[in-house]
């Protein structure tokens, strides 16, 4: 089981995907990554790209985001974060699309949102063969002033190119990068 770690739903348990293509945030990072970004989640339009459990869109939503647009193509995730979402009943706060990340980025875009914070736990592999900030920079789908966390293994060498590094956490085996 994972728990939230503060906020409103501080102590609620949220189901896991069955599956070991879904890596959850191991508590440690996940507080670390919300005592560094804590200030820019309340009242904010958050994206969790890549969202397995759901837990990081939830969390955020525990720590005062006024909507999370969780994003994954993994059926069985998606059932789980739409599962984890009721159990703490903020259905209303909450959007789920199932679709490939590129491909929901640009329905986004259509619809003319852009977010405060987005957050992005693709595979590791991926980062090996594209750059889900391409299609962020390009759909505009960040606001001015937003920030960018991207979950990677610490191994992996990755150029963000479209936006600018302030500040990287490593934990384990894995790195948090934050860009705006």
């Amino acid at each position: 089981m994972i728990r939230i770690i503060g906020g409103i739903y501080k102590g609620k348990r949220l189901k896991k995907v069955p599956s070991s293509r879904v890596r959850p945030m191991p508590h440690k990072l996940r507080e670390t990554m919300f005592n560094i970004i804590q200030d820019d989640v309340k009242s904010s339009l958050f994206l969790d790209g890549f969202a397995g459990t759901g837990s990081v869109g939830i969390e955020a939503l525990s720590r005062g985001a006024e909507k999370v647009v969780f994003v994954d193509e993994f059926f069985p995730a998606v059932k789980v974060i739409k599962s984890n979402l009721a159990k703490i009943e903020v259905d209303e706060k909450a959007r789920v699309m199932h679709k490939e990340f590129n491909r929901a980025v640009i329905q986004l875009a259509k619809e003319g949102m852009q977010f405060d914070v987005i957050f992005l736990d693709p595979p590791y592999r991926l980062l090996d063969e594209r750059n889900p900030l391409k299609v962020i920079k390009k759909r505009e789908i960040l606001k001015p002033g937003g920030r960018i966390i991207l979950r990677r293994h610490y191994k992996t060498q990755f150029d963000a190119k479209y936006f600018k590094l302030r500040r990287q956490a490593k934990i384990g085996d894995d790195t948090l990068a934050f860009y705006d």
